[in-house]
Order: structure tokens, then C-alpha cells, then sequence
């Protein structure tokens, strides 16, 4: 049996190595950059951001929303910015329409054009989140995706999707994903409250 101090070691070598090849992607900087003056513009003009995901996906679309209507590293006036993680209207909606249109049916009733979905999916095929972007779409919302895969029906949907593929595990995928929320959320109070922000 592999001794407990080299089960860390390989975890720790295993997610270096996953970060170090998504960082070194000239693409993915280019992609957080142009998600992250979306977010600013959605903001100066009025405009809310959305957030959705399953499981850790969901944590991540929670964090996200919080540190954008809280605090993020200094103080600065609240983002307008709320996931779709009520357990009434999930339960509510997954009970009477079916779980596939539970975050479909939250960007319904919020959503409008000029705002931001942000959406977190390890797979990009989750068909509730799927969902939650077609009607996005409808809507004239932009999108935003993190997913883990190069090709996915979320991808496809969205206006830029960063790809954080992780060793084809969902958990190094979704911790690349919240160093994305956190760049993501500095870069976006920059442009907005930084006068000397490119």
C-alpha cells in the first residue's frame, strides 16, 4: 500500500502539473481578459450576472456571486450578482417541470438582455445547465462558461468558454475553476474602479 506522505506528494505534484499546463495557454488568458470586460460592461450598465452549476459547480457559482455582491480583497460598492441556488425554487421547479429546467426557468424570471450567465459545468453537458443557456440565449444574454472539456453543448452556447481541462478529473478541473472566479472577480473590479485599468 503507497505510504499516506506519498499519496500527498503525488495529489500535490498531479494538480501542479494540471494548473502549469492550463496557465502556460495563451487562449485561456485571452479568454478570462474577455470574459472579465463582459462582467465590467454588464455592470456599468445596469445589468446583473447570474450564476449556475451542479454539485461543486454550484458551490463555485455561489462563491463567485458572494464576492461579487460582498467582498472580494477591498472595499468597493456591491455587484449586482446572484446564483441560482434557492432550495425552493429548485425543488419547486425540479418538482413540477423536472430537474433538467431548474436554472432555465430562474434565468426566465431574472434574466434580461445585456445580462451575464455565468455558468460552471466539469462535463459542459450538464442538460440543466444546457438549458439554463438556451433560454439565456433566447433572452439576449451574454454567456460566460467554465467547463472541462474542449468540445461540449455548453461551449457551444457560449460567448466565451474557458476550457480547464484536468486529467480527466472533475475536482482538479473544478479547482482551476475557482482560481478563475477569483482572477475573474479582480479583473473585473479593476475595469471598473481602477481609473489607471487598461
Amino acid at each position: 500500500m503507497e505510504r499516506i506522505d506519498q499519496v500527498i506528494q503525488n495529489e500535490f505534484d498531479e494538480a501542479r502539473k494540471c494548473f502549469e499546463r492550463f496557465w502556460a495557454d495563451l487562449v485561456v488568458r485571452e479568454r478570462i481578459a474577455e470574459a472579465a470586460v463582459i462582467l465590467a460592461d454588464c455592470f456599468r450598465s445596469g445589468g446583473h450576472v447570474y450564476s449556475c452549476g451542479n454539485g461543486g459547480s454550484m458551490c463555485d457559482a455561489m462563491h463567485f456571486a458572494e464576492e461579487l455582491s460582498g467582498r472580494y480583497r477591498a472595499d468597493r460598492p456591491a455587484l449586482g450578482s446572484i446564483a441560482f441556488s434557492d432550495p425552493g425554487h429548485l425543488t419547486c421547479v425540479g418538482n413540477d417541470y423536472g430537474f433538467e429546467e431548474v436554472f432555465a426557468r430562474a434565468v426566465e424570471a431574472q434574466g434580461r438582455r445585456g445580462d451575464v450567465l455565468v455558468v460552471f459545468s466539469t462535463s459542459g453537458s450538464s442538460r440543466n445547465v444546457v438549458r439554463a443557456c438556451e433560454v439565456a440565449q433566447e433572452i439576449g444574454m451574454k454567456i460566460v462558461a467554465m467547463t472541462g472539456r474542449q468540445e461540449s453543448e455548453v461551449g457551444d452556447l457560449a460567448d466565451v468558454t474557458i476550457i480547464c481541462e484536468g486529467a480527466g478529473f472533475a475536482d482538479r478541473v473544478q479547482e482551476m475553476h475557482i482560481q478563475i472566479v477569483h482572477i475573474l472577480i479582480g479583473l473585473t473590479e479593476r475595469l471598473m474602479f481602477d481609473e489607471s485599468a487598461d
